[in-house]
């Protein structure tokens, strides 16, 4: 077997998150036919010691801590000339780790995500950008005031400046679905780029793996990391602008806000229409009694796996263009235009049929890990011969 260097931004597990999902299972997959060299930074103490369950995907495992304050990485942005989602990434300590695993000789790389680009070296690299981060950053400048407006502009300018760098020296840059793919090119992009989707574990979002639910009025499921800011906004319009709207017919509907990190934003939403449950063992539980599943992002990139579990879990959905975009639903979820078709369609949703099979279907289909990620092997194996 060969040895593929891996660097990720956080420790790809355990899979809980979005950007952890994606990684674990990128990883998994490649551990097949190599030697997995994991350099990654660890959000929390528990990151510095992850199982043995996942250490056994590995031949080698350095993990570093991630301690700089923003603040910090902020001031070296500016001195520097360079985007803040560099500068809060680097690290001497992970420069060094990721030098001895060089020094050990391998034959490919694989970077996730584009903070961690700025570790790239002269093997043949594979760099999984996921979405493209400059665009958000970009659409969140257009939506903010001033001056706050003009920073998150600097870092849209700069940190595309960045990846389009980046693109052109790699063998390979990856995106999570063909419309961010197609963003990048038509932003400058060069290089091979291709679009890699996110799959999904369907044996484990299985609604026969719950069984019996406790029963309850009607209830509309959000699912996600509660201290990431497009998720604390889309929360927050929902309960302020859309859920007013569904109780006026649907009384007894209560909106239940699932995942860890809840921001006072957030918490503040609690009540007795509003549940904000903190971290949970399992969102599983949340998805099966849920009458609708809901995903109102107004900002998106790439491919939302709160969709596709809910899908996977045979829950009606209903989300925003944004949130849907990059999945290929099939019309097995409902795409709300504005506040009140979100309304209409999620009342639409709790008087109509309580499971949604053709979205389960859908996404067994089309959505399974191994066949998401075939192009990555063809890939790898170009760049390795």
């Amino acid at each position: 077997m060969r040895d593929l260097l891996f660097l990720a931004h956080r420790v790809p597990f355990p899979p809980d998150r979005g950007d952890k999902i994606r990684s674990f299972h990128v990883l998994r997959h490649l551990a097949r036919d190599w030697r997995i060299h994991l350099c990654a930074f660890a959000d929390s103490a528990g990151d510095r010691d992850p199982s043995p369950v996942f250490r056994d995907l590995l031949a080698s495992c350095r993990i570093v801590p991630r301690e700089k304050a923003m603040p910090l990485a902020a001031l070296q942005a500016v001195a520097m000339r360079k985007p803040v989602s560099l500068t809060a990434f680097a690290s001497p300590a992970m420069a060094r780790a990721v030098a001895e695993v060089r020094g050990g000789g391998v034959t490919a790389a694989y970077i996730f995500s584009g903070q961690m680009a700025q570790y790239h070296g002269p093997e043949p690299t594979v760099m999984d950008m996921v979405d493209v981060d400059s665009a958000k950053f970009a659409a969140l400048a257009d939506a903010a005031a001033a001056p706050k407006a003009m920073m998150l502009a600097r870092e849209a300018r700069l940190l595309g400046a960045f990846e389009r760098e980046v693109a052109a020296g790699v063998a390979a840059t990856l995106f999570v679905s063909e419309a961010e793919a197609a963003l990048f090119r038509e932003g400058g992009g060069r290089g091979r780029i291709a679009a890699v989707e996110n799959g999904i574990d369907a044996g484990f979002y299985d609604p026969q793996a719950i069984g019996a639910v406790e029963p309850g009025g009607p209830l509309i499921v959000f699912t996600g990391q509660m201290d990431y800011r497009p998720n604390v906004d889309a929360v927050v319009h929902f309960a302020q602008r859309i859920l007013p709207h569904i109780r006026r017919t649907h009384p007894d509907a209560r909106f239940a806000i699932v995942g860890r990190a809840p921001t006072p934003a957030v918490r503040r939403l609690a009540g007795e229409a509003v549940i904000v449950t903190g971290e949970v063992p399992d969102t599983r539980v949340w998805l099966a009694r849920a009458a609708v599943c809901v995903a109102p992002l107004m900002l998106a990139r790439g491919i939302q796996n709160k969709v596709l579990e809910a899908m996977a879990m045979a829950r009606p959905v209903v989300a925003s263009a944004a949130a849907a975009e990059g999945i290929g639903h099939g019309g097995t979820i409902a795409v709300a235009s504005d506040d009140g078709d979100f309304a209409a369609k999620i009342i639409a949703a709790l008087d109509g049929p309580t499971g949604n099979p053709a979205a389960r279907a859908r996404v067994l289909e089309r959505y399974d890990w191994a066949a998401r990620l075939a192009p990555l092997d063809r890939i790898l194996q170009d760049i390795a011969s």
